[in-house]
């Protein structure tokens, strides 16, 4: 499982042109990738899943080759341009799997189009607890784009992404995902990415870290089935959070990789492609019944979700898989 090139498709929608890779035909897959990065963090693990499945991995509005505007970056713009993508694709539903920042995008998805979403995967998602890096908070203050404008001329990010893949090349444990970061960094020589990813940024993070979680509704999930993956190692949002979900959502699938960081996915694929299989073969895709959700939503939150959010109620643990 190498990184295959895919040919990347453009469709228009609401005036804005976006990439998308489609391969593979069954039942559909949703990739979404998190902030900063574009559908190619999916590379390792896509060529064996559209084996299977119909694998669509689009560019989000503002990243990658997608049109970056001046527009609506919030978790609730994402998900209506997800769900009208896949419209003008002919597809109805569709299990879709986020990571980072689009996990945040997933859920959201999810909660405002149950109709549509067969399951939910997270890795290592957003709005799970309030931790974040301080390397993304930073993104909120005032200056941001001034110094970016700075960091990010030719010398400046030569010498910055030059610094960061020799620090991964290390191969110690807190440099894991700065190959990643390298590039992240590096498209931020467009203004245009900077200014999407300063606006999607503070509609979930400020300075004390996120703002939006999955708390209040996660036990909407019951309806839904839900697999979370993190890495052992995520230094931009710690693994521990994994244990918000077993408590916030206890009939979810919780796996945590060990020797993992951020991206799980691209650490260790094959393992991943193994967990997403398992669990789509194990489980039955959502049928939404307006019924039943008019009732979780009349009932609310029951008492051990209410403890876990004050902190008060014992999470469980999560499952391991053992490997390097």
């Amino acid at each position: 499982m190498g990184a295959p090139e895919f040919d990347l498709q453009h469709v228009t929608v609401h005036g804005h042109r976006r990439a998308f890779v489609s391969v593979g035909s069954g039942p559909t897959l949703l990739l979404l990738h998190g902030l900063g990065c574009d559908h190619t963090t999916w590379y390792p693990v896509i060529r064996e899943l559209s084996r299977r499945y119909r694998v669509i991995a689009p560019d989000l509005l503002g990243h990658g080759r997608s049109d970056k505007p001046r527009a609506d970056y919030s978790l609730g713009g994402y998900a209506n341009g997800m769900r009208d993508l896949l419209t003008v694709l002919g597809i109805d539903r569709a299990t879709v799997v986020g990571h980072s920042f689009g996990g945040g995008v997933a859920m959201q998805f999810g909660y405002q189009f149950p109709e549509r979403t067969e399951r939910l995967v997270l890795v290592a998602p957003g709005g799970v607890g309030p931790e974040v890096t301080p390397a993304i908070r930073a993104i909120t203050t005032p200056g941001f784009d001034q110094l970016m404008r700075l960091l990010t001329l030719p010398g400046a990010r030569h010498l910055g992404v030059a610094g960061m893949r020799a620090l991964h090349r290390t191969g110690l444990p807190a440099t894991r995902d700065l190959a990643e970061a390298a590039a992240i960094f590096d498209s931020w020589q467009d203004h245009r990415v900077r200014a999407a990813v300063r606006h999607l940024t503070r509609a979930v993070v400020d300075w004390r870290g996120q703002v939006v979680t999955m708390s209040d509704r996660a036990y909407l999930t019951e309806a839904m089935p839900l697999c979370v993956v993190w890495g052992e190692q995520d230094h931009v949002l710690p693994a521990h959070q994994a244990r918000n979900v077993a408590a916030l959502a206890p009939q979810a699938r919780v796996e945590v990789f060990p020797n993992a960081g951020h991206f799980p996915h691209k650490d260790h694929p094959q393992r991943f492609v193994k967990v997403l299989k398992d669990f789509l073969r194990s489980t039955e895709p959502s049928v939404y019944d307006r019924d039943r959700m008019r009732r979780l939503l009349a009932e609310g939150a029951p008492a051990v979700v209410r403890q876990a959010e004050a902190g008060d109620a014992p999470v469980a643990p999560v499952q391991q898989l053992s490997g390097a």
